[in-house]
């Protein structure tokens, strides 16, 4: 048997009146690892301090039970309720976050957005806030497979690619573990960074990030490559997918030759300039078809195609179905 842990509490120089309550609205499919992440940090920022600093709520709408991604069911605390002034809310989102965004969802947050509650949302979440408009003129953050869909539908809002946002009494995570991110900051602006480092420590988590960290890894740790010329070159194809760029040109900004180029790839990535972009492209439509309710056409332009039939033809090469057909199932699987 293992001797028990000994824990040392943190000194805490100013304990508030009554705990910070942060109620946390369960979305259906949430992801569990967002969640869990942020209420462990508060849990144990109580137990590091020996004090109660925060307490919280887990609602959702029904008020009865809430199922994650995983299948996993969570019994709530409370239905959508009233809240008061000083509570937090922090909306948990995951898979299908736009069937999951209700109207009653909607206008409950509007309602209690009207009292000035700091309002924000983990993982996919940021679409509801979004759609409820709470997020018009503020800065955010979403999981980075939604990134494509959320910028298209909300242009008012300022997306940025962080583990994590705080602009004014909004916040947001990129899903994960950035909620461990965002919930450390929160300890330290409130409590000391000695406490918020001694819950880091406790769930072993060595390397803290801050807004400025970007959610995706790096492009040469995402194809396993480390090739600076490489690197750029996809780098300037992930920007520029609406209007995509010849291989000619993307070449010459990296001083070298079309044939040289065509030889990089074919040596790093077993394919050319030409077919990775392609590819990169056919992947943010699939996503659009997804999660937005653009039309094909407004697809196939947003991802660089001049017309509905190549965008079809190029498609269905790539996924063997064509647009439509995709966008349809998705919405049956949806459906059961």
């Amino acid at each position: 048997m293992l001797p028990p842990v000994q824990q040392n509490s943190v000194s805490v120089d100013t304990v508030p009146d009554k705990p910070r309550r942060f109620v946390f609205v369960l979305l259906e499919n949430f992801t569990l690892l967002s969640f869990a992440a942020a209420l462990d940090c508060l849990r144990l920022a109580n137990q590091m301090s020996g004090k109660p600093l925060y307490s919280w709520r887990v609602v959702g709408e029904g008020g009865q039970t809430m199922a994650c991604s995983t299948g996993t069911v969570f019994q709530l605390d409370d239905d959508l309720t009233e809240l008061h002034r000083d509570d937090t809310i922090v909306v948990c989102g995951g898979r299908d976050v736009q069937a999951a965004t209700t109207k009653r969802l909607l206008n409950w947050l509007r309602r209690e957005a009207r009292k000035g509650i700091q309002i924000g949302g983990l993982c996919t979440a940021s679409y509801s806030l979004a759609a409820a408009g709470l997020l018009d003129g503020k800065r955010t953050t979403i999981h980075w497979e939604n990134q494509d869909s959320f910028s298209e539908e909300f242009e008012e809002v300022e997306l940025t690619k962080s583990v994590f946002t705080i602009d004014g009494n909004r916040f947001s995570t990129a899903g994960g573990t950035s909620s461990i991110d965002l919930f450390l900051q929160v300890i330290s602006n409130e409590h000391g960074e000695e406490l918020a480092n001694a819950v880091a420590d406790q769930q072993i988590y060595s390397s803290i990030r801050t807004d400025q960290d970007t959610q995706r890894l790096s492009v040469p740790t995402r194809i396993g490559v480390r090739h600076p010329k490489l690197s750029q070159v996809i780098q300037m194809m992930e920007a520029n997918i609406e209007e995509p760029i010849s291989p000619s040109i993307l070449a010459s900004e990296v001083g070298m030759s079309t044939r040289q180029l065509e030889r990089l790839f074919r040596r790093y990535l077993n394919r050319s300039p030409k077919r990775y972009y392609m590819e990169l492209r056919l992947q943010k439509a699939r996503n659009l078809l997804m999660q937005t309710d653009m039309s094909v056409i407004n697809v196939a332009l947003a991802c660089g195609f001049a017309s509905p039939s190549h965008f079809s033809k190029c498609y269905r090469a790539h996924y063997e179905t064509t647009p439509y057909r995709e966008r349809g199932a998705h919405a049956s699987r949806l459906s059961v």
